[in-house]
C-alpha cells in the first residue's frame, strides 16, 4: 500500500515528520517499508518563460528557445512541439540530477548551444509517459522551483501490510491509525450530492439471486458526462501511489477505492441489456473476455455481475470488455457492492487475475462503506465530468451483516501483556481506532463490551482486541522481563530409546539416513505389483496437493526408498547403504480419518567395500543386509527372531526373501528386489532391503542383555555332520538345536552345508558346531559326550536326520 504525506494530512492534522512518522508507524504494525521523497533535490528545476520559440537551423524537429527563468534568458534546444512563445514551462538548469541519475549539463545540440532542458512530466518522475513537455498555469511565478510552485514537495511512504489488515488498503486507514497516535480527530472526505432528472428506480434495477456470494449491492446512476482527460491534482495525486491515469471517470473509481478503501465500478449503460444488474453464479464453461481484452473460461462457481442477457464483470475482480467506459459514453452506472472474500479470492486466483478490487474484496472490504464511496464517487463524477446525479441510490441488502461484540476484560489483559493499563485508558485506545463502547458499558467488574466495526473484520476474540490495546500502548513501552520458567529434565521414553539406537547401530554399520515427503504420487506404491485388496493401496488423499507428485500420503517407504536410489544411481554413485524411519499412514474408518504407523526402511546396492588395492569388487548380497538386521534385533533386544522364507512381499524375489518373526509376530520383510519392480523403478543393479513395523519391533524390545562373567575353565568344541531333508530349513536346525543345548551348552553354529555327489537325492548334509563350557569346573569327556549325544538324539528324532 502506498500512501503519501500531505495526502494523509488532509484527514488528520498530525506534527511529526516524514521520517517520525514511519517509524511510529512500523512500530503500531505498519511497517514502512521505503520512502520516497518527491520533489528532494530538484529545486535547481524552475518555472521559466518562453520568450521565443524558432526553428532549429540545421533540424527540422528541433526547436531553439530563448527562456527566461527570472534572472536572465538563457537558450535552450527543445524536441517537444507543444509549446509557444509566452508559455511557462520546467526549465532544468544545468547541474540538476533528475530522476533516473540523469544530470543536465550545457552543451551543444546540432551546434546550438543548450543551457538546460525544458522538461514533461515523465522526465521529473511525476507519470510514466508524457506526450510534450510540461505547460504550466500562466500565475505561477517565473524564478520559482516548480515542485514548490505546483506544491508537489510529498513523501510516499510504502507500507507492507499482514492480510488480516485490509482496512488499511486505503488513505482514511492509515489516517485514522494516524489520528490514534496523535489524539487528533479523523476527517472523513465531504461528500455533497445534488440530483435532478428521473429517478434512477426508472431507469435501473439491481437483483441479487446469490445473497452468500454478494449480501449488499447499491448503485447510483449519473448522466450527460462528458469523458475527458482529469484535472492536474487527480493525475498527479493517482500516480504518487503508483497508478495510470486513463480518464476522469474511471479516474474518480480508483480514487476512491484509494481514499476509502472500497472498490468501485462504472459501467456504461448504453451496454446494459434491460438497464437491469443481476448478481449470480456463471455458467459452466461461459467465455467471458475481461478490460484487458484476456478471454476467460467461466466455471459454475465463478460470482459474475450479470445484465438480463450476459455476464458484464467479473465479481469483485475486473470489469468486462463489453460495458466498459468510451470516449462516447455519457451515462454511466457506477457500483458499489460488498462480495464474499472467499468467492472473490477463489475467483481470482482460479484465473490468474490479481487487481487492486480483488486484493481488497478478497481480505475483507467495509460493508459499511458502500453508501458512503458510492456518494463520494458520484459527487466528484459530477463535478469533474459535468454530470448528473440522478435522484435515489438503490441499495440491495437484504439480509444486514451482524456486528460482532467481544467482552474485554482489563485482568486478561494485565495477565497477557504483563503491564497494568486502567479500563478508562484501554477504553481511550480503543475508541481511538473507530471502535464503539457505548456509555454505561463498562462494569464494576473491570470488563467492557467492545462493538467492533464492519471495517475490522480482523477483531473476533477478546485476545484480537489485547493486542490492538498492545500496539497502540506502543510495544517499545512495555518493559522487557524475562519470563520466570522452571526447567524439568525428563529422560526420553522407551520407544524413543529403541528408534534412537536402531539409527545409531545403521549409521554405524556405514548406512546414511534418508529424508523424503510424507506426501507421494497416487501411483507410486501402486508400482510395488501389490494385490488388488492390498490396505496400501488404500491412501489417505490430500485436499489440497501442491502437484499430482504429492497427492496422497505414503502408505509404504519402499517407493520413496527405491527412487531415492534411482536418483543416486542416475549420478553414478553406485554403492549406497540407505535407510528411512518414518511414519506411513492408512485409511482409518470413523472420527480419524487416517491412522499411521512407525516403519524403517533400509536397502544396500553396489559394492560392500570400496575398490582399493587390497579389496576386491566384491558386490553386497543378502547376507550382508541379513548380518546388519540381526545385529540390530539383537541390540533392541528382540528375542528369538527368526527369518522364514514363506511367502513375503511381491516386490521381493520369490526364493530370496524371507518374513522376519519373533514368535508368531511378522515384524517384516528382508530379500532381493524384484526383477520387475527394480525395472519400474529404474534400477540397473541389483537392490536388497528390509522393511520392519517399527511400532510393533519396539513392543516386543527387551532389556539389553546384561555382561554375563565368562568362564575361567576351557571351553570344548565337537562337530558332528547330519543327513537331512533339503526341505528343512536351516533355521529351524538351529531351534531345535538350541532348545536342546543343555546345562553345558554354550553356542551353537553350522558350519558346513553340502549336497551334492554322495548324499541322496532330497537330501543334504549340515556340519554342526557346539561349544561347551562350565562355570565351576573342567568339563570330562562323559559329561561332553553325554551333553552332545543328547543334543544330535533331539535333532535327529525331532527333524528325521541321521548322523553322516
Amino acid at each position: 500500500m502506498i500512501v503519501t504525506y500531505n495526502w494523509l494530512k488532509e484527514f488528520v492534522d498530525f506534527y511529526y515528520s516524514p521520517q517520525d512518522l514511519a517509524d511510529r508507524l512500523t512500530m503500531a504494525g505498519l511497517e514502512v517499508e521505503g520512502m520516497t521523497a518527491m520533489g528532494e533535490g530538484l529545486d535547481s528545476v524552475i518555472v521559466a518563460r518562453l520568450e521565443s520559440v524558432d526553428s532549429h537551423p540545421d533540424a527540422d524537429r528541433l526547436t531553439v528557445c530563448q527562456v527566461n527563468n527570472g534572472q536572465e534568458t538563457v537558450q535552450v534546444v527543445c524536441g517537444a512541439t507543444n509549446h509557444k512563445t509566452g508559455d511557462l514551462i520546467a526549465l532544468a538548469q544545468p547541474g540538476s540530477l533528475l530522476p533516473g541519475d540523469f544530470k543536465i549539463k550545457k552543451s551543444k545540440i546540432r551546434g546550438q548551444v543548450s543551457l538546460g532542458m525544458l522538461c514533461s512530466e515523465k522526465e521529473l518522475g511525476l507519470s510514466a509517459e508524457a506526450d510534450g513537455i510540461m505547460i504550466l498555469d500562466p500565475s505561477l511565478v517565473v524564478g520559482t522551483p516548480v515542485f514548490e510552485a505546483l506544491d508537489l514537495k510529498d513523501t510516499a511512504f510504502e507500507i507492507g501490510l499482514t492480510p488480516n489488515r485490509p482496512d488499511c488498503l486505503s488513505v482514511v486507514g492509515i489516517a485514522r491509525e494516524v489520528a490514534a497516535m496523535c489524539g487528533k480527530p479523523l476527517r472523513l472526505p465531504k461528500t455533497e450530492i445534488r440530483t435532478s432528472g428521473e429517478d434512477i428506480a426508472q431507469s435501473a434495477s439491481v437483483e441479487i439471486e446469490d445473497p452468500l456470494g454478494c449480501p449488499r449491492y447499491a448503485a447510483r446512476l449519473v448522466r450527460n458526462i462528458k469523458i475527458g482527460p482529469s484535472p492536474d491534482w487527480l493525475v498527479q495525486r493517482l500516480e504518487s501511489v503508483g497508478m495510470r491515469s486513463i480518464n476522469n471517470v474511471v479516474d474518480v473509481t480508483n480514487y476512491v477505492m484509494m481514499e476509502l478503501g472500497h472498490p468501485m465500478h462504472a459501467f456504461d449503460c448504453r451496454f446494459l441489456s434491460g438497464q437491469k444488474i443481476v448478481v449470480k453464479r456463471a455458467a459452466e464453461g461461459q467465455p467471458f473476455t475481461t478490460l484487458d481484452a484476456a478471454e476467460h473460461k467461466l466455471v459454475a462457481e465463478d460470482l459474475m455481475i450479470c445484465d438480463a442477457k450476459r455476464p458484464v464483470a467479473m465479481a469483485g475482480v475486473m470489469g468486462g470488455l463489453n460495458s466498459e467506459v468510451k470516449e462516447d459514453t455519457s451515462t454511466v452506472l457506477l457500483e458499489a457492492a460488498y462480495f464474499n472474500p472467499v468467492a472473490i479470492r477463489r475467483t481470482s486466483k482460479r484465473h490468474g487475475l490479481h487487481t487492486e478490487s480483488s486484493h481488497r474484496f478478497e481480505r475483507g472490504a467495509d460493508v459499511d462503506m458502500v453508501p458512503l464511496a458510492l456518494d463520494r464517487a458520484a459527487s466528484l463524477i459530477a463535478e469533474l465530468a459535468g454530470g448528473e446525479i440522478a435522484p435515489g441510490m438503490i441499495d440491495v441488502y437484504p439480509e444486514p451483516l451482524a456486528r460482532a461484540e467481544i467482552t474485554l476484560s482489563a485482568l486478561e489483559t494485565e495477565k497477557l501483556l504483563g503491564i497494568h493499563i486502567d479500563l478508562p485508558q484501554i477504553t481511550r485506545l480503543l475508541k481511538g481506532i473507530g471502535l464503539g463502547i457505548a456509555p454505561g458499558r463498562i462494569d464494576p467488574d473491570g470488563t467492557i463490551e467492545v462493538s467492533v466495526p464492519s471495517f475490522r473484520p480482523d477483531l473476533e476474540r477478546q485476545v484480537d482486541l489485547i493486542e490492538e490495546v498492545a500496539r497502540l500502548y506502543g510495544y517499545d513501552n512495555i518493559p522487557q522481563t524475562m519470563p520466570q520458567t522452571r526447567l524439568e529434565a525428563q529422560s526420553k521414553k522407551t520407544e524413543q530409546k529403541h528408534e534412537i539406537n536402531a539409527r545409531n547401530l545403521l549409521v554405524a554399520s556405514g548406512f546414511s539416513e534418508t529424508i523424503n515427503y510424507s506426501f507421494v504420487s497416487s501411483d507410486a506404491v501402486q508400482r510395488l505389483q501389490l494385490a488388488s485388496d492390498d490396505p496400501r493401496l488404500q491412501t489417505v488423499k490430500i485436499k489440497n496437493p501442491l502437484n499430482e507428485e504429492q497427492a496422497v500420503m505414503r502408505t509404504s517407504l519402499v517407493p520413496s526408498m527405491l527412487e531415492t536410489l534411482a536418483r543416486n544411481l542416475a549420478y553414478r554413485s553406485n554403492d549406497l547403504h540407505l535407510f528411512e524411519m518414518r511414519p506411513v499412514f492408512f485409511a482409518a474408518e470413523g472420527e480419524r480419518a487416517s491412522r499411521q504407523e512407525l516403519h524403517l526402511t533400509a536397502a544396500i546396492t553396489g559394492r560392500n567395500v570400496p575398490v582399493g588395492w587390497a579389496n576386491s569388487a566384491i558386490p553386497v548380497d543378502f547376507y550382508d543386509l541379513k548380518a546388519v538386521l540381526e545385529q540390530l534385533l539383537t541390540t533392541l533386544g528382540v528375542k528369538a527372531p527368526a527369518f522364514c522364507s514363506e511367502e513375503t512381499e511381491p516386490f521381493l524375489h520369490p526364493g530370496k526373501s524371507a518374513l522376519v518373526k519373533s514368535g508368531k509376530t511378522v515384524l517384516g520383510v528382508i530379500g532381493e528386489l524384484h526383477p520387475q519392480v527394480q525395472q519400474d523403478f529404474d534400477l540397473d543393479q541389483p537392490v536388497y532391503l528390509f522393511d520392519l513395523n517399527m511400532d510393533l519391533l519396539v513392543t516386543l524390545a527387551g532389556q539389553r542383555g546384561s555382561f554375563v562373567t565368562p568362564s575361567k575353565f576351557p571351553a570344548v568344541e565337537r562337530d558332528s555332520a547330519l543327513l537331512i531333508s533339503a526341505e528343512i530349513e536351516a533355521a529351524k536346525v538351529l531351534d531345535v538345536a538350541r532348545r536342546s543345548l543343555g546345562k553345558y551348552g554354550q553356542d551353537v553354529v553350522i558350519f558346513d552345508v553340502y549336497a551334492g555327489k554322495g548324499i541322496p537325492e532330497g537330501q543334504k548334509s549340515l556340519a554342526l558346531r557346539v561349544r561347551y563350557s562350565a562355570t565351576d569346573k573342567t568339563l570330562t569327556e562323559d559329561e561332553i559326550a553325554k551333553a552332545h549325544g543328547k543334543l544330535v538324539k533331539s535333532i535327529c528324532h525331532q527333524l528325521s536326520a541321521e548322523i553322516r
